[in-house]
């Protein structure tokens, strides 16, 4: 990664493939950001709205700079163009440029009913 470590906050749904998209992005580079799930608390939605300017998700800020609306691969992008990380040949581990598939919502179904969880090692998750 590069030096300045970016101050993030990224306004996600529970099981959303644009926003598994975005973890995916920060797990690859293994940056450290604040999740506000959007779904679990209304009042972050509202957050997400007033910051934004709109009610689509996901928005990503990053260093005071508001992303919205925005997939995994725009996020890998906007950072890469403002130094904010060195390019990286790895894999992701979830696709970053798409919605879920009915069989990955009938998993994310599965995994809610019985307690999994989403978020990833580097993330602090505020409900």
């Amino acid at each position: 990664m590069a030096k300045e470590t970016p101050e993030i906050t990224a306004y996600l749904k529970t099981f959303c493939g644009w926003s598994e998209g975005v973890r995916a992005v920060f797990r690859k580079y293994g940056i450290e950001y604040t999740e506000k799930d959007i779904i679990k608390n209304p009042a972050f939605r509202w957050e997400m709205e007033q910051k934004s300017g709109q009610p689509l998700s996901p928005c990503v800020v990053v260093n005071g700079a508001m992303l919205a609306d925005v997939s995994g691969e725009e996020v890998e992008r906007w950072m890469l163009s403002n130094g904010l990380l060195e390019e990286n040949d790895a894999q992701p581990d979830a696709p970053i440029d798409s919605a879920c598939s009915d069989e990955q919502h009938a998993a994310m179904d599965a995994a809610a009913r019985f307690g999994g969880h989403a978020g990833g090692a580097n993330v602090r998750i505020v409900e």
